[in-house]
């Protein structure tokens, strides 16, 4: 391999390739294998499964050419089209002499009973089958270019949620559950201002940094995770950024300018007490500093407070103190991070008929066998001792009520 050195130094794939290496030596890198199955629910033949993961997951120059602007022809193609006639033989390769029932199992895996794989695994095997069929290595190689364009390279093809970190590194959520849009009850107009701009985003149309607002648990971080569900397929990639990574956010962009997924900045809970400066990171990176927000890219924060930062009745006298002449110029500064974000979509905590359907609906969901009167009353009693009206507390009175409803305790 010339491009592909990952894969040609995996151990899993060279213990298996090496004409000379030992029975005992093989098997001993299987239960990796059976782990990357079972891990991921695949089905099927493992070996090509797993070779067509190591080729979708090697960032190597013609890869990623490949996904910003499909294949790029000249010698770096001449070359990966050398890597993919090595690879044509390696999906159709004879496994190597293995314990005959071992073998059969590895070349129709079946995963655990009741378990799935997700979308993007499901999207892997049908990718396989795709490789599988091609009969020359230029076709391969075309078929390749063709997924690197569509899904990606690397983890960002066969995972849609990440979380930030230090030098703008960048860790895949495998685990995140999302429910559609159309799961929060209530809310239309916000879902609808929300929906319509990430279309915008991911049609490459004029789009705005978004800045969700409001009462404690109305479902504004659940509006944006359920963003990857609406757009299932697409190329959205979420990324958690959090406050005390904001310092790498220009290492974090120069890394994400040069991919051609669109990524949402998720920031959940911003807010700023008065002494704190760390928004003026995000002041710079969103709009200000000399280096332009790259195009696939946007910020999407929630927040408890409109203005984002602390505000004191200090801050609205033009009196000295504390050593600042014009008090206005501060309050100036504090507003300027919230009037970076384009689009602002409230979330007030729901009325008591909202509330109620709220309650109805997770009701319904769970099966919880209650009269809706008393279901209504059980509900209000709730509220009044966990906070008041919101869907955060819907979910929790419906949770606590469906966990107790075959034991004696009684939700009052």
């Amino acid at each position: 391999m010339l491009l592909y050195r990952g894969a040609a130094e995996d151990p899993l794939l060279r213990s298996l390739c090496a004409p000379g290496a030992a029975l005992r030596e093989r098997q001993s890198q299987l239960p990796r294998l059976l782990a990357f199955a079972e891990e991921n629910a695949v089905s099927g033949n493992l070996w090509q499964t797993y070779l067509t993961w190591r080729i979708l997951n090697d960032e190597n120059p013609w890869a990623l050419a490949c996904e910003g602007r499909g294949d790029p022809g000249g010698s770096l193609s001449r070359l990966a089209r050398g890597d993919m006639e090595r690879f044509r033989r390696l999906l159709h390769l004879e496994l190597p002499p293995l314990a005959q029932e071992l073998r059969g199992e590895l070349l129709n895996y079946e995963p655990g009973a009741g378990r799935s794989p997700s979308p993007a695994v499901a999207r892997l095997c049908r990718l396989r089958d795709r490789l599988v069929s091609a009969h020359y290595a230029d076709e391969l190689l075309s078929r390749c270019a063709e997924a690197y364009r569509d899904l990606g390279v690397g983890d960002f093809a066969l995972c849609a949620a990440f979380r930030a970190g230090e030098h703008g590194s960048l860790t895949p959520i495998r685990d995140m559950a999302a429910a559609p849009l159309s799961a929060l009850v209530g809310y239309e107009d916000q879902k609808r201002l929300l929906r319509e701009n990430t279309a915008a985003f991911l049609a490459g149309r004029e789009s705005n940094h978004v800045l969700l607002y409001g009462d404690a648990g109305t479902g504004k971080s659940t509006c944006v995770r359920a963003l990857l569900t609406e757009f299932e397929g697409s190329a959205l990639r979420l990324v958690e950024l959090r406050r005390a990574h904001f310092e790498a956010l220009p290492e974090l962009l120069a890394a994400l300018r040069r991919r051609r997924c669109r990524f949402l900045l998720f920031i959940d809970d911003l807010s700023f007490e008065e002494h704190e400066t760390e928004y003026k990171h995000l002041k710079a990176a969103i709009e200000g500093g000399l280096e332009t927000m790259p195009e696939n890219v946007r910020v999407c924060a929630t927040s408890n407070r409109r203005h984002l930062i602390r505000e004191t009745w200090s801050d609205r006298s033009d009196m000295e103190h504390d050593g600042d002449l014009h008090r206005s110029d501060t309050v100036e500064e504090k507003l300027s991070l919230a009037g970076r974000f384009g689009l602002t979509i409230r979330f007030d905590s729901p009325d008591r008929r909202l509330y109620y359907e709220i309650v109805e609906r997770l009701a319904a969901e769970q099966s919880l066998d209650l009269k809706t009167e008393d279901l209504h009353r059980r509900a209000d009693a709730w509220a009044i001792r966990h906070g008041g009206l919101s869907g955060r507390t819907a979910k929790q009175f419906v949770d606590a009520a469906s966990g107790q409803a075959t034991s004696n305790v009684t939700i009052q």
